[in-house]
């Protein structure tokens, strides 16, 4: 395929210059270059072979960062050769926790890390969305080939990771996400789509800041937020039907309203509540299975209650009441928060945001728990889950208590908040304080383990919404549902978790090693698939004919959510994941087939 990171006028002069010094001796001459560029002939290999080297030449994570936006200029085959062939070393660094440095200095390296762009995507403020039919034709005008986005990934920095209000700076956000939908689930690059909502901040640091690039205003209310928000995502449905929206890092209430105004009426969800509650629940599927007590007998605090935190508790008590038969109210009577105010009670004298009420506890008398330290010795947890935002909220002293209170079952832990400079403890503290026992994911990637008394290296579990928002983004593309229902995304927690092969299994992992997360994503989307016919939603009629032609007789009736999906249906799916050209006769046949016949 073209490069999608090039220009409109794609021609043979463009399909020889992005293949750089790989670019063969016939169309060396063909473009009249002969002295002009070094005699050397490469294949792909040798040019990833030098542009790793000159990443890993890098002194600090950012200059890595930068280093790699303007290869993915000058290169997208290249640049994702180089993230898939070296994962695990690169991911860090395009998404978090990296990308948290890149938001917070994105004013000051926009304008040096997208050296032959003019854009990056769309950036829309309020006086846009009164001429957004105008904007949305920039954009197609802008495009390197004329085809429509699947996915777009929408922001307006207000609440990004742990960080706070960054405005239009939060636009490393979507990049990085649609980047790990590329790299992982084989989306086209050039189907892509990322927005900032540049609609103010509240910050005065910005707003005060000479080199700041975004608007300079504080933000809009409610009713001129959702009306503007509201005109571009009408035009941009208009004007690309099929795309796939994915709402990320929007203040908590923003984020609920959004998505309660949009989830019936088009094809979206919202990563932080329902990408997270998703692959939240995979893990502790898989821990509620090692940690040694009955599912019924679970007692989870959750430390943060905000979006992240009450979406992903939800999708907890639908596995309980699914899988486990257990009643809702029973359910959800499982579950503890703490905010910054303490625990989260019925009583607690302030009045709660409409997110915390349904699990604002009712049966705790006159007992208001003021600190996380008491909230463990009231609830006595067996589950401690982190999603507050707050750099290690789980003290060594709540750690130890949690060992001490489950010495006949496995504790379970889970540090979520990104980045790591957020998480509320890491790796190494939580197998120290709890004698090595501990079931633990985070959200950000920690390093090995090794248990100094025995040498075993144990490699943490790490929850990141990469395990499930790429699959859900390729699935939703494929068969194109009519909207995504908690069950499409129950189905693949549940296929997350049935993706841990023995070897994982055995070593009390939680999560797929990440070096495997490619094959996953595909069996994710399969699931994700399989569902949404099963529910009668999707609308590609090929996909329900595989499906339903596949589909075991025994299950073809049942309501229960299995993620459980076909091989027929895992290798339609990874025959049409999209990715890099191996070799440079393989991109410029694929490119040249693209090329519009006028330009040549």
């Amino acid at each position: 395929m073209l490069d999608a990171g090039g220009s409109r006028r794609n021609s043979i002069e463009l399909v020889g210059t992005k293949a750089g010094t790989a670019m063969p001796a016939e169309m060396r001459q063909v473009l009249n270059l002969q002295g002009l560029v070094p005699a050397g002939i490469e294949d792909f290999t040798k040019q990833e072979v030098r542009a790793f080297r000159q990443l890993m030449s890098k002194t600090s994570n950012l200059e890595k960062y930068e280093f790699l936006a303007g290869l993915r200029c000058i290169s997208v085959n290249l640049f994702y050769r180089l993230v898939l062939n070296h994962f695990k070393e690169i991911a860090p660094i395009i998404y978090t926790p990296t990308v948290g440095q890149a938001c917070l200095n994105y004013s000051y390296i926009y304008p040096f890390i997208y050296p032959s762009k003019t854009s990056v995507g769309m950036f829309i403020t309020l006086e846009d969305t009164e001429c957004i039919e105008a904007v949305m034709e920039n954009y197609r005008n802008s495009m390197a080939q004329p085809i429509d986005p699947e996915v777009a990934v929408i922001t307006d920095g207000s609440r990004i990771l742990g960080l706070g209000d960054l405005g239009v700076n939060g636009m490393a956000i979507p990049i990085g996400k649609l980047q790990l939908y590329v790299a992982i689930a084989g989306l086209n690059p050039g189907r892509t789509l990322p927005i900032t909502l540049d609609f103010g901040t509240n910050s005065l640091r910005y707003q005060n800041d000479p080199l700041y690039l975004g608007t300079r205003a504080s933000r809009p209310d409610d009713e001129k937020f959702y009306a503007a928000t509201d005109t571009v995502l009408g035009a941009l449905y208009r004007e690309f039907p099929d795309i796939l929206v994915q709402f990320e890092d929007f203040s908590t209430d923003h984020a609920f309203g959004l998505l309660e105004r949009w989830r019936n009426k088009a094809l979206c969800f919202n990563d932080d509540i329902q990408g997270t509650g998703c692959v939240i629940l995979g893990g502790f599927i898989s821990a509620v299975e090692q940690a040694g007590i009955p599912a019924r007998d679970q007692r989870i605090l959750f430390v943060g209650a905000g979006a992240a935190g009450t979406g992903v508790a939800k999708q907890l008590v639908d596995y309980f009441v699914i899988d486990h038969k257990i009643p809702e109210e029973e359910a959800k009577a499982m579950f503890w928060f703490v905010d910054s105010r303490g625990m989260v009670t019925a009583n607690r004298g302030d009045q709660l945001a409409k997110h915390k009420v349904y699990f604002a506890r009712h049966d705790n008398g006159d007992t208001q728990c003021r600190s996380l330290d008491d909230a463990v010795e009231y609830v006595k947890p067996t589950a401690l889950i982190g999603l507050s935002t707050v750099y290690k909220a789980f003290s060594e002293g709540i750690l130890t208590r949690m060992n001490d209170l489950n010495q006949v079952a496995r504790p379970i832990i889970f540090s979520l908040s990104n980045p790591e400079t957020k998480a509320e403890c890491s790796f190494e503290e939580a197998m120290r304080c709890t004698d090595n026992r501990v079931l633990f994911a985070s959200g950000t990637a920690f390093p090995a383990y090794t248990i100094p008394e025995t040498g075993e290296v144990k490699i943490p579990g790490q929850g990141n919404n990469m395990y499930a928002f790429p699959a859900i983004g390729l699935g939703a593309a494929l068969c194109k549902p009519k909207r995504i229902t908690d069950t499409m995304l129950f189905a693949v927690a549940k296929a997350l978790a049935n993706s841990l092969n023995e070897q994982e299994r055995s070593c009390g992992e939680l999560y797929p090693r990440i070096e495997r997360i490619r094959n996953v994503a595909a069996g994710l989307a399969a699931a994700f698939i399989t569902q949404a016919v099963r529910e009668g939603l999707a609308q590609e009629q090929y996909w329900v004919q595989v499906v339903e032609s596949t589909m075991p007789e025994k299950e073809a009736g049942q309501t229960a959510v299995t993620g459980r999906y076909t091989k027929r249906v895992l290798g339609e799916v990874k025959t049409l994941m999209w990715s890099p050209a191996s070799s440079v006769e393989q991109y410029i046949v694929e490119a040249v087939a693209t090329v519009n016949p006028d330009d040549i």
